[in-house]
Parts: C-alpha cells; sequence; structure tokens
C-alpha cells in the first residue's frame, strides 16, 4: 500500500507532499492541477523514465520520494532523483543505491496501475483466458504446455524449410545433373591450371635449348652426325695435324699451333658436355597434351562461367544438393515421426491440462459471485466459464485446448450475456 508521497521540482509542482490512508483514496482537481504529474511521480518511483524538460525550470534536480506498507507489515522507503543537466537518475531503496532493473522486478509487489479505461479488457477473450490460468492451482501445466507448442513450432519450422529446400532444388535437378556430369567429365583438380601453365613454360624454355643443342652440335660435326667429315671438329683436327707439321719445320708457327690445341680441346670439352645431356627428344607429345588439357579445362570454364576454383566449389555444392535430394525424403518422415510425438505428449498434457482448468473456472465463478454480491448484485446473480474446443494440431483431436469465456447473468430469467 502507498503510505506516503513526496514531489519536489517536478513540472508544475515546486514541493507537494501527500499522506494516504487505508481503503479508498481520491484525489480529485481540475484540469492543469497535476494530478497527472503524480501517477508520472510514481511510475518515476518504479522504474520509468522520464524527460529533463520535466525538471521545474531553473531547479538542478526533480525528487520524488514514497513510503509502502507491504502485506506482511514491512515498510519500504523509494527515492529518485532526475538530474537537469546531465539527465542522469538515481534510485534509492531504504537509503541504498539500486539499479532500475531491481526497482521494476519490485514494483508489481508496490503497486497494480489501470488507466480510467482498463475495464474493456474484461470484453477481451484472451484476457478471460489469462485471468483463468492465473487462478490455476498448477501453473506448471501452462508452462508445460508452452514448451510442447514452441517444440512443435521449431519442428514444423524445420519441416517447412526442408521442404522449401527440397522443392527449389527440385525444380534444379536437371541442371545440377547437367553441371555435374560436365564437371565430372573433365574432373578437374585442384591447382591443376597453375600446374599445367608452369609445365607449359618449362617446356618452351626446353624446346628453345633443344634447338640450340642441336644446331651446335651439328655444326661440329656436320648434317651426318660424328661420322661426317665436314664437321668443324673434323676440320679443326686435319688444321692441327697439318699445322703441327709446319711448326716441326718452322717454329714461328708454334704459337699458332698451340692456340689451335687449346681452342679444339675446348671445343672436345663442348662436345663432350652436349653429349652428356642426352640425345636431344621431342616435346611433342607432352605439349600436345598439356594444350589440350588447358583447352578442356577452359571450355569447362566458359560454359559454366566460373573460375575454376568456383567450378570445384560448385561440384561439392551440387553433389551436397543432390544428397540432400536423395535423403529429404527419409528426413522428412524423421520430423514427422518428431511431430508426432511431440503431439502425444501434447495430448497427455491436455487431458490433465483441461480438467484442471474447468476445476479452476468452476472456483473463480463462485469466488466472482461472492464478490459481486458484496458490491450489490442481486443474490441471484451466476457466473460462469463457457468452453469451447480449440485446436492446437490440426488433424489431431486429442489436441484441442478447452478455450474459455467468461459469462455472467446479472439477473434470473436472463441469458448469460459475454461480460
Amino acid at each position: 500500500m502507498l503510505d506516503y508521497l513526496r514531489i519536489r521540482d517536478l513540472a508544475l509542482i515546486e514541493d507537494m507532499e501527500l499522506e494516504f490512508s487505508s481503503g479508498l483514496n481520491v484525489l480529485t482537481g481540475e484540469t492543469g492541477a497535476g494530478k497527472s504529474f503524480i501517477l508520472k511521480a510514481l511510475g518515476f518511483l518504479t522504474g520509468d523514465r522520464l524527460s529533463t524538460d520535466l525538471v521545474r525550470p531553473g531547479k538542478e534536480k526533480a525528487t520524488a520520494e514514497a513510503a509502502f506498507i507491504l502485506p506482511d507489515g514491512d515498510e519500504i522507503l523509494l527515492r529518485r532523483e532526475l538530474t537537469a543537466e546531465s539527465g542522469r537518475s538515481r534510485i534509492f531503496l531504504n537509503d541504498s543505491m539500486v539499479s532500475q532493473d531491481k526497482i521494476r522486478e519490485l514494483r508489481p509487489a508496490l503497486l497494480l496501475h489501470t488507466s480510467q479505461h482498463g475495464q474493456q479488457q474484461l470484453l477481451s477473450p484472451a484476457f478471460q483466458a489469462r485471468i483463468l490460468d492465473a487462478y490455476m492451482a498448477q501453473p506448471d501445466l501452462l508452462e508445460e504446455r508452452d514448451a510442447l507448442l514452441k517444440e512443435l513450432r521449431d519442428t514444423a519450422a524445420r519441416r517447412a524449410e526442408l521442404e522449401a529446400r527440397a522443392a527449389t532444388l527440385a525444380e534444379k535437378r536437371d541442371v545440377l545433373e547437367f553441371q555435374l556430369q560436365e564437371i565430372e567429365k573433365v574432373d578437374p583438380r585442384p591447382g591443376e591450371e597453375e600446374e599445367l601453365e608452369t609445365r607449359r613454360a618449362e617446356l618452351k624454355s626446353a624446346m628453345g635449348r633443344q634447338k640450340y643443342q642441336e644446331e651446335i652440335l651439328t655444326l661440329l660435326h656436320g648434317q651426318g652426325g660424328y661420322d661426317d667429315a665436314t664437321g668443324i671438329l673434323r676440320g679443326l683436327e686435319k688444321l692441327e695435324r697439318l699445322l703441327g707439321a709446319w711448326a716441326e719445320d718452322d717454329e714461328s708457327f708454334e704459337p699458332d699451333h698451340t692456340s689451335l690445341v687449346e681452342l679444339l680441346t675446348g671445343l672436345a670439352d663442348l662436345d663432350s658436355r652436349l653429349r652428356r645431356m642426352g640425345n636431344p627428344q621431342s616435346f611433342d607429345a607432352e605439349r600436345e597434351r598439356i594444350e589440350a588439357r588447358l583447352f578442356s579445362l577452359s571450355q569447362l570454364k566458359r560454359k559454366l562461367r566460373r573460375t575454376l576454383a568456383e567450378i570445384l566449389g560448385l561440384r561439392d555444392e551440387i553433389a551436397e544438393n543432390l544428397s540432400f535430394l536423395d535423403s529429404c525424403a527419409l528426413d522428412a518422415k524423421k520430423l514427422a515421426r518428431e511431430e508426432s510425438a511431440t503431439c502425444d505428449k501434447l495430448a497427455a498434457l491436455l487431458s490433465r491440462l483441461n480438467p484442471a482448468r474447468r476445476e479452476a473456472a468452476g472456483k473463480l465463478a463462485r469466488a466472482l459471485e461472492t464478490e459481486l454480491r458484496s458490491l450489490g448484485f442481486s443474490e441471484h446473480i451466476a457466473v460462469e466459464f463457457a468452453f469451447s474446443p480449440h485446436s492446437l494440431y490440426p488433424g489431431r483431436d486429442d489436441c484441442d485446448e478447452a478455450r474459455a469465456r467468461l459469462l455472467w447473468r446479472p439477473n434470473p430469467g436472463q441469458p448469460p450475456p459475454a461480460p
């Protein structure tokens, strides 16, 4: 119960104290007297926010204080300040500063606030159902029902997602299978294109070296090979013999003979190294294989309009999608079994919840009749709850929940109108 309220420097209220007595307290006043600011101050005390423009002009802060008496007789003191300059507020509970969330948790035990048209909620079947459910002796049944309904919704969402994906992929199956067939026909490997390009460059370099080797050996030995007397080596060897014989008779030619011997030694060494490199080989077959493979990869990229790396990823994706299509029927059956098992649990729960709700309805109806008679209604007034089935899962009659509608008959002989 609110026992005491003080408001300072809030809007048009400079300093006001209110003391409340037990029972009904009524505040009246003309429009603009500040009644709504009293309610704003109570809301501010119990966790609502206020804008800084509600601080009284020229004041540093607005303050609201209240004392509440709990049903067990304990007293709670609340004080909250709103600073005009920074907009920050501080809340004190029994002189200890607390958080806004703490006060909001405490609020239901301190205040019950309703608007001037709050009674119209009684006309809402959903509000009537909440009142009845709150009166039940076994609220855990409602929690279990909500958990099962969430499980059903989650399973249904998974099944809907499965079916939607399967339908989308089924429309593309021919395209997916064609793409996979084209990829498997070429069967590219990761990094294969780069390897082929590197090997092609190596072959080009090797073919250039082969050309030089062939031409140099031909010059050294002639077109006929090692037995051809027209080669440079044979000619120089003959020249060396002749010049050597001449140098024996004329020593002035000895330096020329020596230089020629050194040249022949160098050319013989070159010939030996070229021979050790092996016979010139043809790279045509390997080059044709590489060019053909690169052409196949290029055709595949052009056909699918993707890079080779993207094609490799596409192959895995297509394989996964086709595998999904093949297995989705089994997955759908599994989800259907899960739904059915959850429905069985829900049906078993409703077999306990519906009777419990009807039992609570009878007790609540009698309590309402007693309360209404104390307010001056006829001794013949009657309150009852009418129940109608509400399906929680289509196709399962055992999953119908008993939904209540509050009816009352103020006078004997009249039909019970809905409130």
